[in-house]
């Protein structure tokens, strides 16, 4: 669903998550009113999974009854849109919008967030210094999504404010190491525990030895 941001100038309500395209706003209240009691319909949006590196949405009106108070929920143009508080994080400056190609039909959702690859952290329960709580981090997370490549991750050290890294198994050498160092492993580190700012690789992926202790 996701597609490439496009230059579209939108004016977006104060408070509101995300934006919504001239012609997607058309295009869900054409829609909405072919439901009865349509104009007691919210236009509800909800991230639901992660489907490759995008996540996966859900979109569907609902009454303005069943709203709660947990739901955050702006209204542009006399629609009530709707996001649910679990999504809120996930969807800030995503744009709801129609396909570049016409032909395919539908709404598509910009997004310029992305799920960690690595998986959500958000319920892990980290006890300990921040060596332990790293440690448990990469035994309880990282490290079982990285098996399913054949790699593996080691703490070798922190030092202030900084966590030191190596790549193992089939990360070692791997021209997407670095990537999933940043974007997944650091990502995941610095979320978890804020203590720590930087994540570095110490891993010299050429020849195996490990710069921490050079």
């Amino acid at each position: 669903m996701s597609e490439v941001t496009q230059e579209t100038t939108i004016e977006t309500p104060e408070g509101a998550v995300m934006s919504i395209t001239p012609e997607a706003m058309e295009k869900v209240i054409e829609v909405r009113a072919e439901e009865e009691e349509s104009e007691e319909l919210a236009l509800r949006i909800s991230v639901t999974g992660v489907q490759g590196i995008d996540y996966s949405y859900d979109l569907a009106f609902i009454h303005s009854k069943d709203l709660t108070d947990s739901d955050l929920q702006w209204e542009t143009n006399g629609l009530t849109i709707v996001v649910p508080e679990d999504s809120h994080t996930r969807l800030v400056g995503a744009t709801l919008d129609i396909p570049s190609n016409s032909a395919q039909g539908g709404l598509v959702i910009r997004n310029p967030n992305r799920p960690n690859p690595l998986g959500d952290i958000e319920h892990l329960e980290l006890t300990g210094d921040i060596p332990e709580r790293v440690q448990q981090l990469l035994e309880q997370r990282i490290n079982p999504a990285l098996a399913s490549h054949g790699g593996f991750a080691t703490l070798m050290g922190v030092d202030d404010s900084k966590a030191y890294i190596t790549m193992g198994g089939g990360c070692q050498g791997c021209a997407m190491s670095q990537a999933t160092l940043t974007e997944g492993i650091q990502a995941a580190i610095l979320e978890a525990i804020p203590e720590i700012t930087e994540v570095i690789d110490s891993t010299d992926h050429a020849s195996g030895s490990n710069p921490f202790y050079s």
